[in-house]
């Protein structure tokens, strides 16, 4: 197991907390905001922005239980109008960091051990973090629940003109309308689209 870094943001130490089952601890901090927080590109964390964090660690017979709440900003684009989204994702999280060598520490098929872990005294909260925030984030993100979206013709954006509509003119009688003057054409194709008939002959 590597050895932790207590200089990064999400790396805590242990040494006020002990190792006596029943002892807790309160932890409050903001810190930058790791890299690839997101889903892929659609919504994300962004890199440095404020991570918040309010934490309670205990301490238990085979580690620490870590648990507590994360609050960042999350930004994105709406899957329907593709208009810019910028809100706060709260969400709670809670994990045991076992200590190396407990019943609790899961070994993988090679041997390496895959639980989180106490290492020297340390515990790193990025990937219990991570975690929490990514499974929280929206895979479909929406300004607003009933967002209309764009116009599947123009692309105009159905929110600013709730009315907004296309006159289709059946392709038939297209050309035929392309030979009358406009507004006749607009009245002789929308009748024979009424009535099923076609222009007659007379003999």
């Amino acid at each position: 197991m590597s050895t932790l870094d207590p200089r990064e943001p999400l790396v805590l130490e242990l040494h006020e907390l002990g190792r006596r089952p029943g002892n807790m601890q309160t932890v409050t901090r903001t810190v930058p905001a790791p890299a690839d927080m997101g889903l892929g590109g659609v919504v994300q964390v962004p890199e440095g922005a404020d991570l918040e964090l309010q934490l309670r660690l205990e301490s238990v017979m085979e580690g620490v239980l870590v648990s507590g709440t994360a609050r960042a900003p999350m930004t994105g684009e709406c899957v329907r109008c593709l208009d810019p989204i910028a809100v706060e994702i709260e969400v709670e999280f809670t994990e045991l960091y076992a200590y190396p060598g407990s019943t609790t520490s899961e070994v993988a098929d090679d041997g390496d051990e895959v639980s989180l872990q106490v290492v020297d005294e340390l515990i790193d909260l990025e990937p219990a973090v991570r975690d929490a925030v990514v499974l929280a984030l929206p895979s479909a993100p929406l300004c607003r629940d009933d967002c209309p979206g764009l116009c599947a013709q123009c692309g105009v954006r159905l929110a600013d003109d709730p009315g907004h509509e296309h006159r289709i003119t059946d392709p038939r009688w297209a050309a035929l309308a392309g030979l009358l003057p406009e507004n006749q054409a607009e009245n002789d194709t929308s009748e024979s689209g009424s009535n099923g008939a076609g222009p007659t002959k007379e003999s």
